[in-house]
């Protein structure tokens, strides 16, 4: 997939190669294209607006698992994702915009949308931070009830069987005035959870 995103923006950096600026915006977008993309850790986890980032206390785990297997309209459950990315070439990657896809376990729990400007430099590693949220009934309503909660219970520290995500990362850059998304997602995987 990133040597057919390579290839189109080569392809467009050749044509409209008379503009600095417009090839600069493509280096950015080209070299975003050949990062490498690695999970770094997870913050900002609530679950029904209760703060769980620093794991679970002995009081918490009762009224958590109450929650998962309660009758509650709705369950909501935020975090902040946060992906290390680093930069091995030799100009800056950047992006204006990032749409996202996050599958976990083949199921699609949540798209969004990170309408901030992100860059990393030549040889640098940058983190990426992705806010994520999503409800934890919605889900239940078209997945499997048992697996929704053990994905849960992975961000929480309570489960024995690790799950797999997938991230799929579409990028939007300026071409001078103009904004321009990849055409194609960027992937993104990793396992979390589970016992060690």
């Amino acid at each position: 997939m990133k040597k057919i995103i390579t290839s189109i923006l080569f392809f467009v950096m050749l044509t409209l190669s008379g503009c600095t600026a417009l090839q600069n915006s493509l280096s950015n977008a080209y070299n975003l294209a050949n990062c490498d993309y690695r999970y770094n850790s997870i913050s900002n986890l609530t679950i029904s607006d209760m703060n769980v980032s620093n794991g679970l206390s002995a009081l918490m785990i009762p009224k958590v698992l109450s929650i998962l297997g309660g009758n509650a309209s709705s369950v909501p459950f935020n975090f902040t994702l946060n992906l290390d990315v680093r930069n091995p070439n030799s100009g800056a990657a950047a992006f204006q915009a990032l749409h996202y896809i996050i599958s976990i376990d083949d199921i699609q729990f949540t798209t969004g949308n990170l309408q901030q400007a992100f860059s990393v430099g030549a040889g640098e590693t940058k983190q990426l931070p992705v806010t994520v949220g999503f409800d934890i009934v919605e889900l239940m309503k078209n997945n499997s009830k048992s697996a929704i909660e053990n994905i849960v219970k992975n961000f929480l520290g309570l489960s024995d069987t690790s799950s797999k995500v997938t991230i799929q990362l579409k990028p939007s850059f300026k071409v001078g005035e103009q904004m321009f998304t990849s055409p194609i997602y960027i992937p993104v995987s990793f396992n979390f959870g589970g016992k060690k």
